[in-house]
């Protein structure tokens, strides 16, 4: 299993400008297409849409983890939104969102990506890692967060 870090790069974290989860979710995917990362811009984003219909990602302690699984993908990736203000997204504690993990790849690799969203989970629970992601001011100092 790969660490998260390598899922990551700089040029998929951004601090984001967005204050609506559509428009944080656009951003994130655009950036996703400008790293070269999706295959179809438009389908990817309308099935993290789609997603988000079924039940909200925000899984609580400022953190959304929206995810897509797509045919014709090789490999997982991860987009980073940090938004320091919050962004309102129907979270399952009700609170606005502001830490955004978009988690895409194939569809056909159920058990590497379980361990994905567990590793975000469990690396996204403690306090300490969450104020200091919101505290970072570079994609570096985002990444070496989740560098053990």
């Amino acid at each position: 299993m790969r660490e998260l870090q390598e899922y990551l790069s700089p040029n998929q974290i951004s601090f984001l400008r967005a204050t609506t989860r559509d428009a944080a979710l656009h951003e994130l995917v655009a950036l996703l297409a400008a790293a070269a990362k999706l295959t179809d811009q438009a389908a990817f984003l309308d099935a993290v849409l789609a997603r988000e219909k079924i039940v909200s990602t925000g899984i609580g302690m400022g953190v959304a983890i929206p995810h897509a699984k797509l045919p014709g993908y090789q490999d997982f990736f991860i987009a980073i939104g940090l938004q320091k203000q919050g962004i309102p997204w129907d979270a399952i504690d009700g609170g606005p969102v502001s830490l955004i993990f978009l988690v895409g790849g194939p569809d056909d690799k159920q058990t590497e990506y379980l361990q994905i969203l567990s590793r975000l989970t469990t690396a996204l629970k403690d306090r300490k890692r969450r104020k200091s992601l919101l505290a970072a001011e570079t994609s570096e100092e985002v990444i070496a967060l989740f560098t053990s």
